[in-house]
């Protein structure tokens, strides 16, 4: 299993369009519909800083993801976006959970 965490901070000018792309990436998830795809995204309480947490059964699953047209277009944007603070990944591991994961 992959747990990843990724935060960054946007422009406040910025946060509706990543909302709507994080939003496409979101709908051609559901529609691929793969059990081994848990992905979500949280707005923080200042309003521009995103956290993305996502897990995965496997590196090829992760792979699934990062080949969508949706995320490639959100990556894509969110990079030449001008961000107030640039993204930070971790990746996770799971001590316990009440979720089955994979």
């Amino acid at each position: 299993m992959k747990i990843v965490r990724v935060q960054y901070t946007t422009r406040p000018d910025y946060v509706a369009i990543n909302q709507q792309n994080i939003a496409a990436v979101v709908a051609e998830l559901k529609v691929l519909n793969h059990p081994g795809i848990k992905y979500g995204t949280w707005l923080l309480p200042d309003g521009k800083t995103f956290m993305h947490f996502d897990q995965f059964e496997s590196e090829a699953a992760h792979l699934i993801l990062q080949e969508l047209s949706s995320f490639k277009k959100f990556a894509e944007e969110l990079e030449a976006s001008g961000l107030e603070v640039e993204p930070k990944l971790e990746l996770l591991s799971l001590v316990a959970s009440t979720e089955t994961y994979f």
